[in-house]
């Protein structure tokens, strides 16, 4: 999977395990809610700085962004 991906899958996962909106991550962030949806969706390619950022505001360390997680098999 692409690393830009990753994040954003580990990103989503993160959020919604803390019961965060987008917008309440990009407050509690610092950034604007479009750039948070934009690394969800992988079109983004943030900075190591804008990683920890969102990491801290997830309580979580940066490199938990970057973890490979195991893909779910979709059902039919």
């Amino acid at each position: 999977m692409d690393v830009r991906k990753r994040v954003g899958v580990n990103l989503k996962r993160l959020r919604q395990d803390r019961g965060l909106s987008q917008e309440a991550l990009a407050f509690e962030s610092g950034l604007h809610r479009t750039y948070i949806s934009g690394v969800k969706r992988g079109v983004r390619n943030p900075t190591v700085r804008v990683l920890e950022e969102i990491a801290a505001a997830l309580k979580v360390p940066a490199a938990r962004l970057l973890e490979e997680t195991p893909q779910r098999k979709k059902s039919r």
